[in-house]
């Protein structure tokens, strides 16, 4: 890539930080579920949450409880809103994934590094506290009034950078959250953490690394 952006974008939860919603939820339901119930419970859990982003803003807790609730009623579960409570609260604890700390720090020497996260205010700091490297700007859902994959969140992103889709680089392990909607924002420039997430899309158009790490060498450092 000979690309120069003028910022790299990044998704945070799951991309730069060990977003660990299944392990909290094997956490509270594991003992009471098969093997095979708690996959299903943790990939409906998953699917809710994206559901419920996708509908007008709400505080991201509302949106773990609402998911966590629809996701007990699908799989015969008591739901309890203190078990969505105690799993929203361990967001802000969550460190980044092993590959993020060198990586993030060598690129960030040459490039103003950007968070846009689904995430509301008081959480993200505690989060971003963990990277190990400077973040320019922290831009939240919160702040956007909506989350990813909503345009409004990246287009909040580009008019409070002052910039245009030409200037970013944006980086994330997620395409229905992140790389969809930058490719149809007209962000070229993508770059693809698999972390096996989800599957390869090339239609969407970005260059694949497995991790963090090899971010630098994407950017010829």
């Amino acid at each position: 890539m000979t690309f120069r952006p003028k910022f790299i974008s990044f998704d945070c939860h799951g991309t730069m930080i060990y977003f660990d919603m299944a392990g909290a939820a094997r956490d509270h339901y594991g003992a009471h579920l098969s093997p095979e119930q708690m996959e299903v419970f943790v990939r409906d859990f998953s699917a809710y949450r994206l559901d419920e982003v996708l509908h007008d803003f709400k505080p991201y807790a509302e949106v773990v409880h609402n998911a966590l609730e629809r996701t007990c009623k699908r799989n015969g579960v008591v739901f309890d809103p203190a078990v969505a409570k105690d799993i929203y609260d361990r967001v802000p604890t969550w460190g980044p994934n092993p590959d993020v700390p060198a990586g993030l720090s060598r690129v960030a020497e040459e490039f103003p590094l950007v968070a846009l996260t689904n995430s509301m205010n008081a959480q993200i700091p505690h989060n971003i506290a963990k990277l190990g490297a400077p973040i320019a700007h922290v831009l939240t859902a919160e702040s956007a009034g909506a989350y990813k994959p909503h345009m409004q969140a990246f287009e909040y992103m580009l008019d409070t950078l002052g910039c245009g889709p030409e200037d970013v680089l944006h980086v994330s392990s997620s395409f229905r959250y992140d790389l969809m909607t930058a490719h149809d924002l007209g962000i070229t420039n993508k770059v693809w953490v698999n972390r096996g997430h989800e599957p390869a899309n090339p239609y969407y158009g970005y260059t694949e690394v497995p991790d963090v790490s090899h971010l630098p060498a994407v950017l010829g450092l």
